[in-house]
């Protein structure tokens, strides 16, 4: 990912625009959100995390979670007792079903979760060596294609969707299934053992109607916590969604789930101006237009699919998750960057091109992945809290 999109840290003294500690937690409506690297730290004034920062990655009105105990994340439908013959996993899972139940729920093949999690039990934590303690890890995507096309919300059904734009995986169109996510796994994300689809809908310029495509995507998969009690791999073959595509509000300076400026040093994140419907900032130099989604860290251990695409999955809490979604995940952060600074005419998103605000951005993520690598890195990066680049280990996190 290219340095001006995801600014890397140099080493001390190299002369480069340091990276501020990322280590700030933040706690709001009973969701505690890590603010890390990538956009959520670049604020108006260096060493601090304004409100606004954690708006953007805070998920509109979450209700505070019913906890239970940190000891009692994982459900007893997908505990494998050690030693049977169910353990024998592969270093890969199964991919999942797509049996869908009545009304739109999706269940999870417990077979392979088993052996996915089996296999996550065994796995041994590598030395941590100087890395950072922000239990993260992460992918840097690269675009990928623009199809009217959803295969959560409208499997099968090509064009019946507002544009998207795919990251990931290359082969996704509306036909997509969890199967062919392993099948056809060429990708624009690294590192290439993440399978998975990630898309959003397409940012348009307002005056000329030209797409404007993402120049990053760093997909984060981080503990929110601070704690990684019970912590286990996201199911090969979840899917979920954050954000509301219906969602058509105005987004002024200042208002949360907007669209915002990102840079090292000072400056304003709102920008310097707005656009004339005010929904859109316009930046200052050296910024350019960002965006963050925050998905949720807990799973109900049965589904990997709802109604409407997030249900099966909810906000916790430093105690734990809630009884209805015992199991305890990582959690995925959209960090969005475009190579636009904002006009006077602004944009609009393919999922409200009449209203021109960007309260109706969201983010969908189908997930698939090498499972012995998805285990390593929650066994490495998450459970241990420990900071991990797209390889591994980060030796410059700090």
């Amino acid at each position: 990912m290219p340095s001006s999109t995801f600014p890397e840290p140099a080493s001390s003294g190299s002369g480069r625009h340091a990276r501020r500690p990322r280590g700030a937690a933040v706690a709001a409506v009973g969701v505690a959100v890590a603010l890390v690297a990538g956009a959520a730290v670049w604020v108006s004034r260096p060493g601090t995390v304004s409100s606004r920062d954690v708006a953007a990655v805070l998920p509109p009105e979450s209700a505070p979670a019913t906890t239970i105990s940190a000891a009692a994340v994982v459900p007893s439908a997908v505990a494998v007792p050690s030693g049977s013959a169910a353990v024998k996993a592969s270093t890969s899972a199964k991919p999942a079903t797509q049996a869908v139940a009545k009304g739109g729920w999706l269940p999870v093949d417990q077979a392979a979760w088993g052996e996915q999690l089996a296999a996550y039990q065994r796995t041994k934590a590598d030395p941590p060596v100087n890395a950072g303690n922000l239990p993260e890890f992460r992918a840097d995507c690269k675009y990928s294609h623009r199809k009217p096309d959803d295969p959560i919300v409208a499997p099968g059904l090509p064009g019946a969707s507002h544009m998207h734009s795919f990251v990931g995986n290359k082969a996704v169109d509306a036909d997509t299934t969890a199967a062919d996510l392993m099948k056809f796994t060429a990708t624009t994300c690294k590192p290439t053992v993440d399978h998975s689809a990630y898309w959003v809908p397409t940012l348009y310029e307002a005056a000329t109607k030209k797409p404007v495509e993402t120049s990053g995507f760093r997909v984060y998969y981080r503990s929110l916590r601070n704690n990684s009690t019970g912590i286990v791999p996201i199911p090969n073959g979840l899917r979920m969604i954050a954000g509301d595509a219906k969602k058509k509000v105005p987004t002024p300076r200042g208002a949360q789930g907007q669209f915002y400026c990102a840079f090292y040093g000072p400056g304003d994140i709102d920008g310097y101006a707005r656009s004339d419907n005010g929904n859109w900032p316009i930046c200052g130099e050296p910024a350019g237009l960002h965006f963050m989604l925050q998905f949720p860290d807990c799973w109900d251990g049965e589904h990997l699919d709802s109604p409407n695409h997030k249900d099966h999955v909810a906000f916790g809490d430093d105690k734990g998750c809630p009884a209805a979604h015992p199991v305890r995940i990582p959690a995925l952060t959209f960090d969005i960057a475009y190579a636009a600074k904002g006009t006077k005419a602004g944009y609009y998103l393919s999922s409200d091109p009449t209203g021109k605000s960007a309260s109706s951005m969201h983010g969908d993520a189908f997930l698939m992945w090498d499972a012995k690598a998805m285990n390593q890195r929650v066994r490495n990066c998450i459970a241990q809290r420990r900071t991990c680049n797209n390889d591994g280990y980060d030796p410059f996190s700090y």
